[in-house]
C-alpha cells in the first residue's frame, strides 16, 4: 500500500491538536497566539522533511532519479551523459597565392558566433581553404549554436597581409550540440536496463547510434545491402534543427573501414565512427541519413482557424510524425491517420474538422521520413 503523504494544512491541523491536548485550557487557534504561531512554523518545517524523503525516493530508484543521481544509475549500465560538442566544417578566403593562413586563426561568424582554424592553410587558385571548429562554451552546456549551412558570412578575427578578411563557409558546418538532457538519458539508460548487449543485435545498433553526441533517433535495417551489411539511419532533431533534423554531411562508413566503401563525412562520419568501435568485425555498417517524405494535408471545416491554432496543429502533426515516422517500414508500420485526428480533435477550436487529403494511412518509406508539408485550409 502506497504511503499517503499527508498535506500541510493536515499537518497544522494535527499539531494544533496536540497542543491543545497537552497543555489543557490553551487555544492554538487564535491568530497571534504564540501557540498558534510555534504550531505554524513547525508544521511547515515537518512539511519541510516530508518533500526532502519525498525527494530522496524518487533519487533511490533510477526511473524518477535526477541530474547526477540520474547519472549514477546509468553508469551502472556504461550509460554516460552525452557531453556538449562542438561544430566543424571548412572556411574560404579569397587572397594573394602563397600566402599562409595560420593554424589558431579567429574567424567571426556574421553572427558573432567565434571560430579557430585548426590546421595551416596556403592560399591556392586566389582561395584558401582551412579546417575550422566552433569555440567551445565555456560552460559546457552547449554546441548547437555552431552548426550552419555552407556559404554563411565569415570574417577574419585579424587582418592578415594578402587575405581578404571577408569569406564564407565552404562547407557546413556539423557535429555541434548541447549536453544531453535528463529526458534523453534517462530514454536511453532504461533502454539499457531493459535490453541487455547480444554482440551486434538490432537493438544494440540503435544504442550504440543514440550514445553519440546529437544523436536523437535511430534506425537499423539489417542486410540492408546483402548479406553482411547492416544500414543506420540517424537523426538530429536538436543539432540540426536549421535543416529539420536531418543529418548534413555524406552517407557512408566509417573512417577505419578498409573494404573499399565511400567513407562518410559530417554526421553521418561521427555516427559511423562512434559505431565503429562496438560493432562486430564481420559487419560492414553504413550510417545513412533519411530523405524527407514530404506530406502535404488539406483540412476542410476550419477555414476560419486562427493562427495560433493553426500553429498548434502543425506542432500535433510533427509530434505524430516524430514518434511513429520511421525509414525502416519493415519495423513500424505506417503512421495510422486516426493518430494525427485524435492529436487535433484535442486542440480548441478544431471542432467539425475532416482531414480530406491524405485520405488514407500514411506508409513509412524505405530510406525516408514523412514529414509535413503544406496545411490548406479549406
Amino acid at each position: 500500500m502506497p504511503f499517503a503523504r499527508p498535506t500541510l494544512s493536515q499537518l497544522l491541523t494535527q499539531i494544533e491538536q496536540d497542543i491543545a491536548s497537552g497543555l489543557q485550557g490553551s487555544d492554538p487557534l487564535l491568530r497571534f497566539a504564540n501557540l498558534n504561531i510555534t504550531g505554524t512554523a513547525l508544521a511547515n518545517l515537518v512539511n519541510l522533511h516530508y518533500g526532502y524523503l519525498d525527494w530522496i525516493s524518487k533519487q533511490s530508484v533510477p526511473i524518477t532519479s535526477e541530474d547526477e543521481y540520474l547519472e549514477g544509475w546509468a553508469a551502472l549500465k556504461n550509460v554516460f551523459r552525452k557531453a556538449a560538442t562542438q561544430a566543424t566544417g571548412t572556411v574560404s578566403f579569397p587572397g594573394t597565392n602563397g600566402v599562409d593562413l595560420p593554424s589558431g586563426t579567429l574567424i567571426t561568424r556574421s553572427d558573432r558566433v567565434e571560430l579557430t582554424t585548426t590546421s595551416d592553410a596556403v592560399v591556392a587558385g586566389s582561395v584558401v581553404t582551412a579546417p575550422a571548429i566552433v569555440n567551445a562554451d565555456p560552460t559546457g552546456l552547449t554546441g548547437a549554436f555552431g552548426n550552419c549551412s555552407a556559404g554563411v558570412v565569415m570574417n577574419l578575427g585579424t587582418s592578415i597581409s594578402g587575405i581578404q578578411s571577408s569569406g564564407t563557409a565552404a562547407t557546413a558546418f556539423t557535429g555541434g550540440a548541447d549536453i544531453e538532457t535528463d529526458d534523453s538519458l534517462m530514454t536511453r539508460m532504461l533502454q539499457a536496463y531493459q535490453n541487455q548487449p547480444q554482440g551486434g543485435a538490432l537493438q544494440d545498433y540503435i544504442e550504440w547510434a543514440l550514445a553519440i553526441s546529437g544523436v536523437t533517433r535511430a534506425w537499423v535495417n539489417p542486410s540492408g545491402f546483402g548479406p553482411g551489411t547492416v544500414v543506420v539511419y540517424t537523426m538530429f532533431d536538436s543539432a540540426e534543427a536549421a535543416h529539420g533534423g536531418f543529418p548534413q554531411g555524406t552517407n557512408g562508413v566509417a573512417t577505419g573501414e578498409t573494404r573499399g566503401i565511400p567513407t562518410a563525412a559530417g554526421d553521418q562520419l561521427a555516427v559511423a565512427n562512434g559505431i565503429y568501435a562496438n560493432q562486430p568485425v564481420t559487419a560492414l555498417v553504413w550510417s545513412y541519413a533519411p530523405t524527407q517524405n514530404v506530406i502535404n494535408f488539406t483540412i476542410n471545416g476550419i477555414s476560419g482557424a486562427s493562427a495560433a491554432t493553426k500553429a498548434a496543429i502543425n506542432a500535433a502533426i510533427d509530434s505524430v510524425f516524430l514518434q511513429y515516422g520511421s525509414p525502416v517500414p519493415a519495423q513500424s508500420g505506417s503512421v495510422a491517420l486516426s493518430l494525427i485526428e485524435s492529436e487535433i480533435a484535442a486542440i480548441s477550436g478544431t471542432q467539425g474538422f475532416v482531414i480530406t487529403s491524405p485520405t488514407t494511412n500514411i506508409a513509412n518509406v524505405l530510406g525516408q521520413l514523412p514529414v509535413r508539408g503544406t496545411v490548406s485550409y479549406t
